[in-house]
């Protein structure tokens, strides 16, 4: 692992630590979503069970010390509930839109790795022919093969690793946008959910 590392030179050194920075972001986006959505069953049961008795208080006591997408959400709601339905939810519909940015938290990061990780590989490419050629034209010849091999390794070892690390980020970058995305449906549908609860003005 050593001599790899030493033979794709220094872009390999950058590319590998591309790879931990993103499968660092997978994992804690990963993390995240699970954990939204095991605590969202949850408080809509508790929420929709307090809201039948019409105990907002403790609802927005519950909304205020579970912070999470659903939750704010709900508190927007139970805030507005004295105003007209249609308020109610474009209000909410509001909320939910503010809680995009905490959702899609680092995935610019991990798109940025998608793109530039195969490009710093081609750069190792480019550098390693680079050096390779050099050597051709030092000596005129192949004097030493080893000095030629380590170039052309340089520039194979470069390449494959950032198709290594590209393929997988971009599968999961992919995977957790469209995460993102039915996340944001299932709030909507939450949105109605909660008007109905609500009982808004007509």
């Amino acid at each position: 692992m050593v001599d790899i590392l030493e033979q794709g030179g220094v872009i390999m050194w950058i590319i590998i630590s591309l790879s931990v920075v993103a499968a660092v972001i997978i994992i804690e986006r990963l993390l995240f979503f699970r954990k939204i959505r095991l605590d969202e069953e949850k408080m809509i049961n508790r929420l929709k069970s307090t809201l039948q008795k019409s105990h907002f208080d403790e609802a927005l006591s519950i909304c205020e010390n579970n912070p999470s997408p659903i939750t704010n959400l709900m508190r927007v709601g139970i805030e507005h509930r004295s105003y007209p339905s249609e308020t109610i939810k474009q209000t909410i519909l509001d909320a939910a839109n503010l809680e995009i940015p905490s959702m899609e938290k680092h995935l610019p990061a991990l798109g940025t790795i998608t793109h530039i990780a195969p490009l710093l590989g081609l750069l190792g490419t480019v550098t390693g022919n680079i050096s390779a050629f050099g050597v051709l034209g030092r000596l005129g010849s192949v004097g030493d093969p080893g000095l030629l091999a380590k170039g052309i390794a340089e520039a194979l070892l470069t390449t494959a690793a950032g198709l290594i690390v590209a393929i997988p980020a971009i599968i999961f970058y992919n995977y957790l946008v469209n995460k993102v995305n039915h996340i944001i449906i299932r709030l909507e549908n939450r949105v109605n959910e909660l008007v109905l609860l609500l009982g808004g003005k007509a």
